[in-house]
């Protein structure tokens, strides 16, 4: 077994791989970017290498830097971990001419599945039912279209090198079919360095189910049963299952004879996925599924396999790789209970799920433990008061559960959701507590079409109760502290001589501007108007950003943390953000207009399909912006002139960057 390894890699993974060799007494060396200076993989790591400007081109993608960090430290072995470069075949002939061990499979094995097309070609050949379509070396965009029209719309164009959901477009009808190309080979180029892609008939109601296998270095390959990663939001996984709902014995075992075929045909060692769509229009059937793809990889998902089959993927990984045969067979394995996974991401759900940024604040999960087997386990790579920057996956972490039927977990999910505390940073978190108690998800009627259907319903915000905005006053006066003592100097604040005292707060949520007045009636206790509401409140007990309190006889905890300008209340599954207003300061007015188009996120510019002068349309595409390698179309604000275009293609922009301005409605033909 290996003495030291070095991962090449990041965030969550890099400290999930520190966790499993650290238990196997292995020492371990990360690489850090500028950006991750003081990141958490570089604190828990032994050792810790810099290789670079934050950009992932030039610090996680130099191979041969990470090569050099490795001989210089002394680690034998380098782990890739997930993205990066743990796909790239090159690298892994690099890290072996260097007497290096990847941990990992053999570069020809990635590459004969690195290219989809080629891939399914390799299937076909191994009895793997493949998808029809075309994955053939033509990118001639009119004989793509024409592919298309022989295969029957609706068609889903992929970029052969693809993954994560990249350079993928569902086309729905021959009239979308040239932009949907233009735009996915456009973000193939920029994610993969390559923009072929392939053409497939579209399932119309698609389960993505995948099955997870390992080989070893004896020519043995398992498979550690299915995943269910049909919640699924353009094309990225939102909630991972396993097993998977409704999968009938017979099934479950043709689709893991399949993927240890696939596996055997390119004599693969270590972990990987197979990918499969299978038709979910009903119950799974023998004859219902199709590869798609394999990730030869360990998958974000992992997880979830491992609550059910009880077994450390990482350590199976380093086991393989020092050349240890697998320690089961097929027939030893078992599936135990049910586990799910969220990924709980700083992203924008208002705003179409973009990628946010901000610095954590507060960050607090339910108990749990991290990196290794429970029945909540919470593995993140991030830590209160680190930065979410555009640098990099905004991922903050997975919650993952394990139950003794799906019910039960499903239940376990939706609280540890609801008890996860983030502040600073726009989440998911919300949005993953709506989809754990869908009506359908909980039946089992899952399928990646799921999401959006009911997006509306999935991101629809109850109307906020009186109590918040009423906590929120009292956090912005500092007033959240237990009931003391009967004598008046015991109390900081409040105490007149001849009346109740009173108190003013300006708060703005959701745009709106909330003043509130908040009169001490004394023993905790206060009345807080705002409008035409009105409402008591009395604080039982405080214990850090924890309140117990009291209204209408009813008693209720809350989470509130205070931060410089802001006030975050967690209640019952949802976070209120309010900003406090300086009286002092003039009266904001609205500072958005519809004239002008900002930035939504930090990104980078890829494409302006418009001019100064051009007269558009509301909803117009008139620019692309890519952040987190995925691409934005921004849309006119409304039917008018373009005044002035402010940025060129290639333009790095921060978040509110002014990209367009529209000529004023009273200018000359300046509204049409």
């Amino acid at each position: 077994m290996f003495t030291k390894i070095l991962i090449a890699n990041r965030g969550e993974i890099a400290c999930r791989v520190i966790a499993t060799a650290r238990r196997m007494g292995i020492r371990t060396v990360a690489v850090y970017s500028d950006a991750d200076t003081t990141s958490k993989h570089t604190e828990l790591a032994d050792e810790a290498v810099h290789i670079g400007p934050a950009a992932v081109s030039e610090s996680y993608l130099r191979g041969e830097v990470i090569i050099a960090a490795a001989l210089r430290t002394g680690a034998e072995a380098i782990h890739p971990g997930y993205g990066f470069l743990s796909e790239n075949p090159d690298f892994v002939e690099a890290v072996e001419a260097a007497g290096l061990v990847f941990i990992g499979p053999k570069a020809q094995s990635i590459r004969a599945m690195g290219l989809k097309d080629a891939a399914k070609r390799l299937m076909v050949d191994a009895g793997v039912p493949v998808v029809p379509g075309y994955h053939g070396e033509s990118q001639d965009p009119a004989f793509l279209a024409a592919e298309a029209e022989n295969i029957g719309y609706p068609v889903m164009i992929k970029a052969r090198a693809g993954g994560g959901g990249k350079g993928m477009r569902l086309v729905e009808d021959p009239a979308g079919f040239a932009q949907a190309l233009e735009s996915a080979q456009r973000e193939a180029r920029s994610s993969f360095g390559d923009p072929a892609c392939l053409i497939e008939k579209y399932v119309t109601q698609p389960r993505h189910i995948e099955i997870q296998v390992f080989g070893d270095s004896q020519g043995n390959v398992i498979h550690l049963f299915e995943r269910d990663c049909s919640l699924q939001r353009r094309h990225q996984k939102v909630i991972e299952e396993a097993p998977a709902p409704g999968m009938p014995e017979a099934v479950r075992a043709a689709m893991g004879r399949a993927a240890v075929e696939a596996a055997k045909a390119i004599g693969y060692q270590g972990a990987g996925t197979i990918e499969f769509i299978v038709d979910g229009t009903g119950t799974p059937r023998e004859d219902g599924f199709w590869f798609m793809e394999m990730n030869t990889r360990l998958q974000v998902e992992h997880p979830v396999s491992e609550a059910i089959t009880g077994l450390d993927f990482v350590e199976l990984q380093l086991r393989i790789a020092a050349g240890e045969p697998l320690p089961l067979r097929q027939d030893q394995l078992r599936i135990d209970g049910w586990a799910f996974e969220a990924r709980v991401y700083a992203e924008d759900v208002p705003k179409g799920f973009l990628p946010a940024t901000g610095t954590l604040a507060h960050l607090s999960f339910p108990d749990s433990v991290t990196f290794a087997q429970g029945a909540v386990r919470i593995d993140s790579g991030v830590r209160q008061g680190d930065t979410i920057t555009p640098w990099y996956d905004p991922m903050i972490a997975k919650v993952i559960v394990h139950g003794p039927t799906r019910t039960e977990a499903l239940q376990l999910l939706s609280a540890t959701l609801g008890g996860c505390r983030v502040a600073g940073s726009a989440t998911n978190l919300e949005f993953l507590g709506a989809l754990s108690r869908h009506a359908g998800f909980a039946r089992g009627e899952v399928d990646t079409g799921l999401i959006a259907r009911d997006l509306a319903a999935l991101t629809a915000r109850p109307e906020m109760s009186a109590e918040i905005p009423a906590l929120a006053a009292l956090a912005a006066l500092r007033l959240l502290q237990a009931p003391g003592m009967s004598d008046p100097w015991d109390q900081l604040t409040g105490w007149r001589i001849w009346s109740q005292a009173t108190d003013h707060v300006a708060l703005e949520t959701g745009g709106a501007r909330l003043d509130l007045c908040v009169t001490h009636l004394g023993g905790g206790a206060y009345r807080i108007t705002f409008g035409e509401v009105s409402c008591n409140l009395k604080v039982l007990r405080c214990e850090g950003t924890r309140v117990r309190l009291e209204m209408d006889g009813r008693h209720f905890s809350a989470d509130v943390m205070a931060r410089a300008g802001w006030i975050t209340v967690f209640c019952n599954g949802f976070a209120h953000e309010f900003a406090t207003v300086d009286p002092l300061n003039a009266a904001l007015g609205d500072q958005s207009s519809g004239d002008c188009v900002f930035a939504p996120m930090p990104g980078l510019v890829t494409a302006v399909r418009t001019v100064a002068g051009a007269r558009v349309s509301k909803g117009e595409a008139l620019m692309v912006l890519e952040a987190m390698k995925m691409e934005h179309v921004l849309t006119a604000p409304r039917d008018g002139i373009v005044a002035e275009v402010l940025v060129t293609g290639q333009d790095q922009v921060t978040d509110g960057t002014l990209l367009l301005r529209m000529q004023e409605a009273g200018d000359k033909d300046g509204h049409v």
